[in-house]
This record gives C-alpha cells, structure tokens and sequence, in this order.
C-alpha cells in the first residue's frame, strides 16, 4: 500500500501569538513550529498500516526550507520519504492545488490529512484535494479499517456517528482517537536525517482570497461564580439577556 499524509508547519498550541505592526502578518519571532497535531494522528496511522509489510508512507508539506525539521521529524516518526512543495502555505486553494498536482501522477491507494490545522482551523484541504484527484474525502474521521481495497470509516457527525465503506482510493481527514501520536524513538531520529526529501516548486495557482488583516480574540470577561439556580436563572435573565 501506498500512502501519502499531508501535513502542515503549525505553531506549537503554547506559543504567543502577536502580529506586526498593522495586524497584516504572524510574527513568527520566537515561535515555536511543530507538526500539526490532526496531522500527526494521520501519520501515525499510515505507519501503522504499513508496518510490518512493503507499502510506504511519503509526507508532503507546502512550505519554504523553514519547515525542514517538522518534516524530519515526520520521517523520525516512521515515514518514508518526504516531498517540500517549494513555497508559502497562501490558503487552503493554493496547498489542496500543490498536494493534487503531486498525487495525480503517483497513484497512492490512501491520502491522509489532519481534520483541521490548529492555526487557522479551516477543515478544507481534504474535501478540495479529493475534488481534484476525483475521489472520495471523507472529514472527520474517527476509525477506519481496510480490508483488501474496501475501506469502512467511522466519522463524527452533529450528535452522533454515520458509518459509510467506499473503495480506495480515497482522502480521509482524521481526528483525534484514530490513533496514538507516535513519539519517534532515537533509531526514528537518526534514520530520518538520511530519508530522502525531495523538494518541488510549486505549481502556479490562480489568487482566489488574501487576508486584509489579523485580529487578536477580546480579551475574557470577569467570571462569576454562581452556586444557586435561582441565582443563576436571574443573572441569565438581567444580566446577559439570554432568558
């Protein structure tokens, strides 16, 4: 089997996060970069999978020479090889174009990708990557099993879960319980500095959105403590209007 796990060059979730002057760029200064958690759930599925038998795990990452380590540290996972697409992660549009233009030609049984990436939470390389390559995606994915080409995925929906099989190949954006993150091992870590990683430019991709200006969340309320309904039931009705 051959898999490919997509994943992003994220901010660590305790980092500061500031922006410059005019709130247009991330002030990257002393911050602190690591795999994108939902993607990490991913890969350490794929190796699983493969483990024990003569498939491969390949992870690509959009992103300049900056995401280098993440990327090894990807391969002191378990991993393969790696491929760099050559250029900054613009949006979703811009990364689910890269990833598809690679994949078209290397016909993968199995795609991989967090849900989300925890910095801007969109939930939408894999849904675009699967339009492109014309297969199915399937997000928020809990578990999945495959069986010679059938794959059963058990994903999360409003209230409950929905159980679908389809054939590979197909994109899955995973979440948390798929899986354990692996901690590599220091065989990982040593092994991953020799792994190839092959670095691509990028393919030219039509602007579609630019963002015009970063926000910081407003500062949290004063918290009241409340041990009595009836307490309670009042400040919901005079105070926060929501009674």
């Amino acid at each position: 089997m051959r898999i490919l796990v997509c994943i992003s060059h994220v901010p660590d979730t305790t980092s500061k996060i500031t922006f410059n002057s005019d709130h247009t760029e991330f002030n990257q200064s002393g911050v602190q970069f690591i795999i994108n958690p939902y993607d990490e759930i991913a890969l350490s599925r794929a190796v699983e999978l493969v483990e024990g038998t003569d498939g491969t795990v390949t992870v690509i990452n959009v992103g300049d020479a900056s995401t280098e380590p993440t990327i090894r540290k990807a391969l002191a996972v378990g991993a393969t090889d790696a491929v760099r697409i050559d250029a900054a992660p613009r949006d979703a549009w811009f990364v689910a174009k890269q990833i598809a233009h690679y994949a078209t030609e290397q016909s993968y049984d199995l795609i991989l990708t967090g849900r989300e990436s925890i910095d801007y939470n969109g939930s939408q390389v894999a849904a675009l990557v699967g339009e492109l390559l014309h297969i199915p995606s399937v997000s928020i994915v809990k578990k999945f099993d495959i069986q010679d080409r059938e794959i059963t995925i058990e994903r999360e929906i409003e209230g409950g879960k929905e159980v679908l099989s389809t054939q590979l190949p197909v994109i899955l954006g995973t979440a948390e319980g798929v899986t354990e993150p692996k901690i590599p091992n220091m065989r990982g870590i040593m092994s991953a500095r020799t792994k190839p990683l092959q670095v691509l430019p990028a393919v030219d991709v039509p602007t579609l959105s630019t963002i015009s200006k970063y926000e910081s969340p407003a500062p949290r309320g004063q918290v009241a403590m409340v041990d009595d309904v009836e307490q309670l039931v009042n400040l919901l009705h005079t105070k926060a209007k929501v009674l």
